[in-house]
């Protein structure tokens, strides 16, 4: 419980810190011009207040991920509190509040465009294609999710029958709930953002916050399974606890995205960059948003560990679908209004994800194009298409589709830190502010796919190999970011040897 409470006070007082040590930085300008007023569309360009913005943002990014991969990530010991707070505050608040101000800089650009300016036009290209893939299996899996758990809810209710008896006895409930989450997906890529996202996100965004305080309030009153009462403390940090013997290092860091950091993320900062009003709210916004992420993460932590009584509890528990434990714990802690919390947890969450992530597409499509979205065709015309793609996606095996997932959504998240980092270092800013992020988030993805067991979709070799190649890895990208300043060491070398020939 002393850990608990010291990483949590560790997480919201040095984000206050660091952020504005970020923002002033980035030499944040308060009198900056916004996209909003000079590119206003009444579309994806629209002004909106700090608070609803933030509310938005946060929702955007969590999802599922923050309760999901925390609660499993929690298997491992109280390492992951760590990861949560340092991962938070020094990797994926810095990475969503900094790719956020260089889009700003860059007018509301999509991250591909982002990258293309800073890495080159090949990388640029490579990232649109690395993106849009990411997208669209986000949307596939966070249609699949939901469709799938009010299917098995309205079934186990019995209020799938009124249904059936509306569309006959052969009605499917899974496939009626997976046309409906994609018609909603597809009306909120299409219609301006203030119309359907502006109008319910802080609704749910604010449920979400509830659910954690109520969670939280758990946590210190309420008792878990059979009166339990224990939890980890951090001096068992560095040693492995999950049941099944797996490594902290590097399936710790991948497990645990969303809560630390996530590249995700940043394919969801231009919606917002392009309806912030002011500069000086971006601290809020972007930054803020992540933070909020991480207690949410750290609540679940905390609580999923207390409720069950042990890891080996915990992994029995869930049965691999730590759904379960939050409808248990939110049931058990705070009663019916847990329970309908608990429903808004593991559905609009994921629904409010698959939504703006199918609109990213749209707007990163367009953005490459120079194609205009203010007309309703413009947006039909990319997002019809793209609607196929996805369908096409979800007939792939779930469990393959997950798998592939993680470590996608977590090398997307290098190479927009490497995209910081050389922007940084071309306009004469504090790198290490994004390269040391940018180094470990390289070992670790390089890591993961090596040793990941083969049945998980790795290639199943040893640690010590993983570890080994990540460093390599970190190496050439080293070499590619310094290797502008040693050209010009060497230029200016020769330019002097040759002066001083001409002397003699």
């Amino acid at each position: 419980m002393i850990s608990f409470i010291l990483c949590l006070f560790a997480l919201i007082i040095g984000a206050i810190f660091y952020s504005r040590f970020l923002e002033k930085a980035i030499h944040a300008n308060e009198h900056r011009t916004m996209p909003c007023d000079t590119k206003r569309d009444g579309i994806d360009f629209v002004p909106m207040s700090t608070w609803k913005a933030y509310l938005i943002q946060f929702l955007n990014i969590a999802g599922t991920g923050p309760i999901f991969g925390a609660i499993m990530g929690i298997l491992f010991g109280p390492a992951a509190y760590l990861w949560i707070v340092f991962g938070c505050i020094f990797g994926g608040a810095m990475h969503d509040y900094m790719s956020g101000m260089i889009s700003l800089r860059y007018g509301g650009e999509s991250l591909p465009e982002q990258i293309s300016k800073t890495l080159g036009a090949k990388m640029g290209m490579s990232m649109r294609i690395l993106t849009l893939v990411l997208l669209f299996m986000v949307v596939a899996v966070f249609v699949s999710t939901p469709a799938s758990l009010l299917s098995n809810l309205t079934s186990s209710w019995g209020i799938w029958d009124t249904f059936s008896d509306t569309f006959g006895e052969g009605a499917n409930a899974l496939m009626f709930w997976t046309v409906i989450i994609f018609a909603y997906y597809l009306l909120a890529t299409l219609l301006p953002i203030s119309a359907l996202i502006g109008k319910i996100y802080p609704v749910f965004g604010a449920a979400l916050l509830i659910m954690a305080v109520g969670v939280g309030y758990g946590i210190f009153f309420k008792e878990g399974v059979n009166g339990t009462t224990w939890m980890p403390e951090i001096t068992e940090a560095f040693t492995g606890h999950h049941p099944k013997g797996i490594d902290i290092f590097p399936m710790m860091f991948i497990t645990i995205a969303c809560g630390a950091i996530s590249g995700f993320h940043a394919t969801q900062s231009p919606l917002m960059v392009r309806c912030v009003k002011k500069e000086k709210s971006f601290r809020y916004v972007f930054y803020g948003a992540m933070i909020t992420e991480g207690i949410v993460a750290l609540i679940w932590a905390a609580a999923a560990i207390k409720y069950t009584g042990s890891y080996q509890g915990l992994w029995d528990q869930m049965q691999n679908n730590p759904a379960i434990i939050v409808n248990a714990i939110c049931q058990d802690w705070m009663g019916p209004v847990g329970a309908v919390l608990a429903i808004l947890g593991v559905i609009a969450a994921p629904v409010t994800s698959g939504d703006t992530a199918l609109r990213s597409a749209r707007l990163i499509t367009a953005d490459f194009l120079n194609y205009r979205q203010d007309k309703m065709l413009n947006r039909l015309a990319i997002a019809i298409p793209f609607s196929l793609i996805v369908i096409i996606i979800m007939n792939i095996d779930f469990s393959i589709l997950w798998r592939y997932f993680g470590w996608l959504n977590q090398s997307l998240s290098v190479f927009t830190l490497w995209a910081v980092t050389v922007w940084m270092s071309k306009h004469g800013r504090n790198i290490y502010i994004s390269l040391i992020p940018a180094l470990f988030m390289t070992m670790t993805c390089t890591s993961f796919i090596l040793v990941c067991p083969v049945e998980q979709g790795g290639f199943g070799l040893p640690q010590w190999i993983g570890i080994t190649a990540g460093n390599i890895v970190c190496l050439c990208f080293l070499s590619l970011l310094f290797k502008p300043y040693t050209k010009k060491k060497s230029r200016v070398g020769k330019e002097i040897r040759d002066r001083h020939k001409r002397i003699k």
